[in-house]
């Protein structure tokens, strides 16, 4: 019999808050830096994330934190809630990790915390993960997401080689919503309102729209489940695209908070998968 190795003991981080600021109406962008970032590194991928840990630790807490050990001496009650989210930048030379926050008032966690968030605060973090980035051999990219995909869209766009096309597609609120993308020759950036539709709704239809260059594709699709699942099938089953040119995922999904979407989120994937595989084989 096997002995079972154990799990590596996780890094949990500490970033003090450098700066706040508000990009658009929903959307707000929290600085971190600070000496309790010193072990913080990422592979380069442009949708990298962190498992940002609340409640946040208080003026009083230690800066060091074992979330292995609170899981394993104290009921789940008191375990920390965790939500993910995208690594927007991130400066190994002045050690600042740049996240941005979807603030939807006083819904939520997260985005609470950012709104209220000041000059000092700390955050506690696990991470990064993360495998995405664009491929320079690629004959052209499609990037396709909503608010929740736009700091990995934003970042995969700077990565980008100089002149290589990508066809971006961005769902938001309305106008008001829209950000500056390095968009450099090559790139369009299709800006689509929701004005208060379902999420996709907008997003969907625009991709299928899109008369698909020739050549090598590589898709990054990311969002709300419900239309991700969407245009994964046209990519996968309509288009036949490779399987490891694309990465497609739901980052949320709606009526769910992450804790309802991240337990049920395999089963979806599963079936996802199965339907995908029967329309393959029909």
């Amino acid at each position: 019999m096997t002995e079972r190795q154990a799990r590596p003991k996780r890094t949990v981080h500490t970033g003090r808050v450098e700066s706040v600021e508000q990009l658009t109406p929903h959307m707000i962008r929290v600085v971190l830096g600070g000496e309790g970032l010193s072990e913080f590194a990422t592979g380069g991928a442009a949708d990298s994330y962190v498992k940002l840990l609340f409640p946040p630790p208080g003026p009083n807490d230690p800066e060091s934190f074992d979330l292995d050990a609170v899981r394993a001496e104290r009921p789940r009650s008191e375990w920390p809630v965790t939500r993910t989210y995208t690594v927007r930048s991130w400066d190994p030379g002045t050690r600042e990790l740049t996240i941005d926050f979807v603030h939807h008032g006083e819904v939520g966690l997260a985005g609470v915390w950012a709104a209220g968030a000041e000059p000092g605060d700390r955050l506690r973090l696990l991470g990064p993960g993360g495998g995405y980035a664009p491929d320079p051999e690629a004959d052209w990219h499609l990037l396709a997401g909503d608010e929740t995909a736009l700091p990995a869209i934003a970042a995969a766009l700077e990565q980008l080689p100089e002149g290589r096309p990508a066809h971006v597609f961005v769902e938001v609120e309305d106008a008001r919503e829209e950000q500056p993308l390095a968009a450099a020759e090559g790139v369009r950036v299709h800006w689509l309102h929701r004005d208060g539709g379902v999420p996709g709704a907008r997003l969907v239809p625009a991709v299928r729209a899109l008369e698909f260059p020739s050549g090598d594709v590589q898709a990054f699709v990311h969002g709300e489940a419900g239309f991700v699942r969407d245009l994964r099938r046209l990519l996968r089953v309509e288009l036949a695209l490779p399987k490891e040119r694309l990465s497609v995922s739901g980052y949320w999904r709606l009526g769910r908070d992450e804790d309802g979407w991240q337990a049920s989120k395999a089963e979806w994937n599963r079936s996802v998968e199965a339907e995908e595989a029967a329309a393959l084989h029909s």
